[in-house]
C-alpha cells in the first residue's frame, strides 16, 4: 500500500480553556498514515480533553486543527467520522445482549427491499461481519453470541475492526487496555499495530501505560498538566526515558534534588 508523510491530522499550538482553567497550552502533534501514535500522561494531564477536540466533541480555543492540510473547526463527532476519523473509548457502544454481527453493524444497518417491504438484511451483515474479522485476523467461533460473553480484548478487537470496515482513517483508541490482563492486552496491541501497519491507518493510542505504549508505538507524546512534556519519535527514545517522563520529568528531578538536599543537609546538622 502506497502511503504518504503528509499527515492526515496536524495540529498547531492548540489550546482549550474551560472558565479560567487551561486545559490544553500550545498542542502540536501530527498523525500520519501507518503510523502508531501515543499520547500518555497521568490523570488530569489533559489527555481527554486533545482526543475529545481530536474526535469533534469539543471545539479548540486557540491554535489550527487541520485534517489534509486543511483549518477546520469541528462541531460534532459525526462530522469527524465523515472525515474519517473514528473514536473507540473504553465504554465501547456494544449492547452486551446483542449478537455479535448485531453489535458490528449497531447504529449502521443495512436494508433489502423498499418502503413497506424494506428488512434488515441479516444475511449480508452476517458475511460482512465475518469476512472483516477474518480480515483482521479474528476468530471468533460465533458470531450470534451476545457480544457481552467475550472477553474484554475481544470486545475491543471487535469495535476497532468495526471502525475499520467503516472507513476509519484515524483511530483513536481511548485507554483500549486499561482494564485487561497481559493476555487480553497483547491481543489488543497486536491488533492496533496491524490496523496501523497491516490496513495503513493512523492510530493515536492514548495509555497512562509506557510498557504497553513502547510495544507499538512510532511516536510519542507525553502531556503534564495540559503541556507538552515529551514530543519525540521512537528512534530517540528508550522505554526508561519514557518512564521518566511519565513520572514528571524535570519537575522529578528538581524534586529529587530538593529532597536530596534537604536530606544532605539534615545530616551534616548532626
Amino acid at each position: 500500500m502506497a502511503r504518504s508523510d503528509a499527515p492526515i491530522i496536524q495540529l498547531k499550538d492548540i489550546g482549550k480553556t474551560y472558565g479560567n482553567i487551561s486545559a490544553l497550552r500550545g498542542v502540536n502533534l501530527a498523525v500520519r498514515q501507518g503510523e502508531v501514535t501515543c499520547i500518555l500522561g497521568d490523570n488530569g494531564a489533559g489527555k481527554s480533553t486533545l482526543i475529545s477536540i481530536i474526535a469533534g466533541l469539543f471545539p479548540h480555543d486557540e491554535g489550527e486543527y487541520l485534517v489534509d492540510g486543511k483549518p477546520l473547526h469541528l462541531s460534532s463527532p459525526r462530522e469527524a467520522l465523515n472525515l474519517g476519523i473514528a473514536a473507540v473509548y473504553q465504554t465501547l457502544a456494544l449492547v452486551p445482549l446483542l449478537p455479535v454481527w448485531r453489535n458490528f453493524f449497531l447504529g449502521s444497518e443495512l436494508v433489502k427491499g423498499r418502503g413497506l417491504f424494506s428488512r434488515l438484511d441479516t444475511d449480508k451483515m452476517w458475511a460482512n461481519t465475518q469476512d472483516e474479522l477474518h480480515r483482521m485476523g479474528i476468530n471468533l467461533e460465533n458470531l450470534e453470541q451476545p457480544v457481552g460473553t467475550l472477553s474484554g480484548g475481544q470486545r475491543q478487537v471487535v469495535a476497532i475492526a468495526r471502525a475499520v470496515h467503516f472507513g476509519a482513517r484515524v483511530l483513536i483508541l481511548d485507554e483500549p487496555t486499561a482494564a485487561l490482563g497481559v493476555a487480553q492486552s497483547g491481543l489488543v496491541l497486536r491488533y492496533i499495530s496491524q490496523a496501523a501497519r497491516e490496513q495503513g491507518i493512523g492510530v493515536i493510542f492514548i495509555t497512562h501505560n509506557p510498557h504497553h505504549a513502547f510495544l507499538v508505538g512510532d511516536h510519542f507524546m507525553v502531556l503534564l498538566r495540559g503541556e507538552v512534556e515529551l514530543d519525540t519519535p521512537r528512534s530517540e527514545l528508550t522505554l526508561e526515558n519514557l518512564m521518566y517522563h511519565m513520572a514528571g520529568g524535570t519537575g522529578l528531578s528538581t524534586l529529587e534534588h530538593e529532597l536530596h538536599g534537604a536530606s544532605a543537609g539534615a545530616s551534616a546538622g548532626r
